[in-house]
């Protein structure tokens, strides 16, 4: 089976190219910018091939997919950064919108019988009223951020071409996730980051924290890919999935857990940088749709996710 993994250079992309190679017979493709950076991926370099190929670019991606044929094509290639949503909302959403579209009619013009599987967000849902948690996919989609727009605008875009040309495409809208290798801007890995920093004597004991009151629903990085591959194999066409543990944790949550792993005091200063315009005050989700047409379950523990989080920091500062 021939795999093309867009944003293989990336967090979840890097896992799920891990994943596919360690547990399923496929050869995998991915695509990236020249620009992008591949530490990610270095330990793949010789079981996996690589193109350049920038998905804005219409006939770019064209010629990378009539090249590769894919049976499969995981799209996760993405302007995935909620706060730069802020700073630079149109290159958030031409990117992952019109990257989306060039996909699309890339597959439809060379009339490839091939499944896609789009990676959505829970920033789709934005705006969560209390009585509305845990969210379920027939939850109003209220965006709170460029970014989360940029998703929504993938999803439904993701719908119609199932609708109008019969693209065998499905939807997930994954939680937050987290584990080994996530960049250090995202809250985990940013807390994790700095503990690690003080545990080695590499900066004054103290965290820079944004708001801690937020609840987020967190799996890890290794159950999510896994979910993005049962999602092809047994996901109904056009149809949207959570995928998400179902239990939230508040920032000041995380943050206790990983000095309950650490072992170390430090003090917390609010960096006003870290607050967004708008913010989603809580976000958990219900995946039983999800595991009942997949069988999918939640195997690695959210503490396990953390500690090894702190382990890859670890081996990395010096």
């Amino acid at each position: 089976m021939r795999v093309l993994i867009t944003g293989i250079t990336g967090f979840a992309g890097s896992h799920l190219a891990d994943y596919l190679l360690e547990n399923r017979d496929c050869e995998v493709f991915g695509i990236k910018r020249w620009r992008s950076r591949t530490e990610s991926i270095e330990h793949l370099r010789e079981k996996v091939t690589i193109y350049e190929c920038d998905i804005r670019d219409a006939t770019s991606t064209r010629g990378i997919i009539e090249k590769i044929k894919p049976d499969r094509i995981f799209h996760l290639a993405a302007q995935s950064f909620v706060p730069t949503s802020w700073s630079a909302p149109e290159e958030t959403l031409y990117t992952n919108i019109i990257g989306e579209l060039n996909i699309f009619n890339a597959v439809k013009e060379a009339n490839l019988p091939v499944r896609i599987l789009i990676a959505g967000s829970s920033e789709e849902y934005g705006l969560v009223n209390p009585d509305e948690i845990p969210v379920k996919e027939t939850n109003p989609l209220r965006p709170l951020s460029p970014y989360g727009v940029s998703k929504v605008g993938q999803d439904l875009l993701a719908y119609q071409y199932y609708m109008s040309y019969k693209l065998h495409i499905i939807r997930t809208r994954a939680f937050n996730h987290t584990g080994p290798r996530r960049p250090p801007v995202f809250v985990c890995s940013e807390f994790a980051y700095q503990l690690v920093q003080v545990e080695k004597n590499k900066r004054e004991p103290i965290i820079w924290v944004g708001n801690l009151d937020t609840v987020r629903d967190f799996s890890d990085v290794r159950d999510t890919v896994r979910a993005y591959w049962l999602a092809l194999e047994k996901g109904e066409p056009g149809e949207v999935y959570n995928i998400c543990s179902g239990t939230g944790y508040s920032m000041k949550q995380v943050l206790d857990m990983l000095l309950d792993l650490i072992k170390i005091k430090v003090d917390l200063k609010v960096d006003s940088k870290k607050l967004r315009p708008s913010d989603v005050p809580r976000l958990i989700g219900d995946a039983t749709k999800f595991k009942l047409q997949t069988g999918w379950q939640r195997e690695i523990e959210f503490k396990k996710t953390l500690e090894d989080l702190l382990e890859f920091w670890r081996e990395r500062i010096k």
